[in-house]
């Protein structure tokens, strides 16, 4: 499995727990309140 890594991308969703990350590759990922990232499909 390989390695990423993230930069947080700040949205007002972020005040009610829905995070959003970016990975080196450009790819968007997503994480609600205490679940795993999961790759946006785009």
């Amino acid at each position: 499995m390989p390695y990423y890594h993230f930069k947080k991308v700040w949205t007002p969703l972020s005040l009610i727990g829905v995070h959003f990350f970016q990975d080196e590759q450009g790819d968007y990922w997503v994480k609600y309140w205490n679940s795993k990232r999961r790759r946006l499909k785009g």
